[in-house]
């Protein structure tokens, strides 16, 4: 997430021509020769622009998302007046959005030299920095404008809590985000919160403690369990997965998301009877949710019940047409009940979207509430 720099806009107008246009037909072509002549003096003698124009202009191009049409034009002007006030700090913000943020640091660098403690300036070095994964030189530039920044925007925070994540300073981490969440800082909710962020930035070893002592403050603390219950899938071990789930149910029995994790991880461990009562369960809670629906159908195919693995699949295709699972099974129970043309359809789908949804295990955690 980034945190949105906004500039003053500027109002340019495009000089028109005169409308007394019978008063040039009345001219002779003598007088109009005598004029265009004394236009084009006039336009050779004003051609050179005012560098603060030009300054005035390349920020115009920024505000309109014309980085490069920007950039070209401050290189111009640098080339005929290096030293022009303000020119560092637009040539930093320009790189910035062009994504030169070598360049960017530079020019950012020496604006605050020439302009030092600029709001505006110190705000998009820290950006630059960040965007560069230098969270080291970006910590105390967040710090410094974090207070100035409005009650109302999370994004500054969030910069400065992924700042304080990527530096090791995992207490101050989670104050940020409890601060960001209205929630106590030393609170098991704010412990929570931040293994559930921890996981967000695909530290899931660096996770568990922070989950756990969650669980030590208040060990019926819903959806901590479930967390658990989410690593321990994703670290392919399913049966601590049933006990984390079955704790979280213990404390938290009417959320749908906690039954169909359950089921997958019954599946996995192929005690298929156990998956069906509580997928039916996450669907009774939620029937708009896919995911129950496909690991039905997946168990309808182990059962060799293609045609009930048909119904439970189609059902999830219509909730989530995108899903490389369901066409990939629908596919299979597809060929086995003889829709031939209809199975190798769905193969050719599921085969273009393989590569987009299995290219991460951690796709799993990311999309988990």
């Amino acid at each position: 997430m980034q945190f949105t720099v906004h500039y003053p806009q500027l109002a340019w107008r495009e000089l028109r021509g005169s409308p007394c246009k019978l008063f040039f037909r009345a001219l002779t072509p003598l007088a109009m020769l005598l004029l265009c002549a004394s236009a084009a003096f006039s336009q050779t003698a004003s051609s050179t622009p005012d560098p603060k124009d030009s300054l005035a202009k390349a920020d115009a191009l920024l505000n309109d998302g014309k980085a490069e049409d920007a950039l070209t034009l401050l290189h111009n002007v640098a080339a005929d007046d290096p030293k022009l006030p303000g020119l560092e700090a637009v040539l930093g913000k320009a790189c910035f959005q062009t994504k030169r943020f070598p360049q960017a640091i530079q020019h950012l660098t020496a604006a605050l030299q020439q302009k030092p403690g600029d709001p505006e300036t110190v705000q998009l070095l820290a950006l630059t920095y960040f965007a560069s994964g230098d969270y080291q030189q970006a910590l105390p530039l967040l710090e410094k404008i974090g207070p100035n920044l409005p009650k109302t925007s999370a994004d500054g925070p969030y910069l400065l809590g992924i700042c304080y994540i990527m530096t090791q300073r995992w207490d101050d981490a989670r104050r940020t985000f409890a601060q960001m969440f209205s929630v106590p800082p030393d609170s098991s909710m704010a412990y929570l919160m931040f293994g559930k962020i921890l996981i967000r930035q695909r530290m899931e070893q660096r996770a568990v403690p922070e989950i756990e002592k969650a669980l030590e403050m208040d060990p019926r603390l819903p959806m901590a369990h479930f967390l658990l219950g989410e690593l321990a899938l994703y670290k392919k071990d399913p049966q601590v997965a049933v006990s984390e789930f079955q704790k979280e149910l213990a404390i938290n029995p009417t959320v749908w998301l906690v039954y169909w994790r359950l089921g997958d991880a019954y599946v996995r461990l192929e005690n298929y009877d156990e998956a069906e009562k509580v997928l039916k369960q996450a669907i009774w809670l939620n029937e708009w949710s896919s995911g129950a629906y496909i690991l039905l159908g997946q168990i309808a195919l182990k059962k060799d019940e293609s045609g009930i693995a048909v119904g439970f699949l189609e059902r999830a295709l219509r909730l989530d047409p995108n899903n490389y699972w369901v066409h990939y099974f629908l596919a299979k129970a597809y060929h086995n009940v003889g829709r031939t043309a209809e199975a190798t359809q769905h193969f050719e789908i599921s085969k273009s979207l393989r590569n987009d949804q299995l290219a991460d295990d951690r796709n799993m955690l990311q999309t988990v509430p």
